[in-house]
């Protein structure tokens, strides 16, 4: 995996069911070199913090690989990198590849995969469609969270290096399955609510499924 595009957000406001809303979702390519802190992207628009940011989510990464997918569906949208509201756009990044607790030497920074992005309507805002949300699901190529273990400095061209595979775990790909799925796996969700890295609120909506 390597990073191809950095992207930050300066703030945008829309208009939502008559309620003034800001977002940080609008980002574009910087071309240099970005600092990935405890809890977020130094620079980059953070406006909601009950779901975006923090320890869990402190940077967002995408599969360039996807691009061509979104593209074919939405061709007059101005495309660049960054569209998909992600921090890190990166070339080969597989979420059935990547599972709950690995961690990954990035730059100079330690990061761990957490969880998938899920779509919200500030992202069906961005593409104009709300049919783009149920799209995103049905097509489960989420893009993930990470944590950042050590910060650090990343910028284009940097590899991932994996330096420890989760063991018992399961991948972005098949947990972002679960998390839409009407009848749900429970050996999945018991192995996933040992998993440290996978953050509280998470696990707190799955554990009704054990019942």
């Amino acid at each position: 995996m390597e990073i191809i595009s950095t992207n930050i957000a300066q703030p945008q406001t829309f208009q939502w069911h008559g309620k003034e809303v800001t977002t940080g979702i609008y980002k574009k390519p910087i071309d240099v070199p970005i600092h990935l802190e405890k809890d977020r992207v130094r620079s980059d628009e953070v406006s909601d913090r009950k779901v975006h940011g923090g320890e869990f989510k402190a940077c967002y990464l995408f599969s360039a690989n996807q691009y061509p997918y979104w593209q074919n569906l939405y061709p007059n949208l101005d495309w660049t990198y960054g569209m998909l509201g992600e921090n890190l756009t990166v070339k080969n990044l597989d979420e059935k590849q990547l599972y709950i607790g690995d961690k990954y030497k990035v730059g100079n920074a330690l990061i761990q995969i957490t969880q998938p992005r899920e779509p919200c309507f500030k992202f069906a805002h961005k593409f104009g469609s709300e049919a783009v949300l149920q799209q995103f699901i049905d097509h489960g190529y989420s893009g993930t969270y990470v944590r950042v273990l050590e910060v650090g400095t990343v910028k284009n061209g940097d590899l991932f290096q994996l330096v420890e595979r989760s063991n018992n775990s399961l991948s972005i790909f098949h947990l972002f399955k679960l998390l839409y799925a009407e009848h749900k796996n429970k050996k999945h969700i018991s192995v996933l609510l040992t998993n440290e890295a996978l953050p509280p609120s998470i696990k707190k909506r799955l554990m009704p499924f054990l019942r």
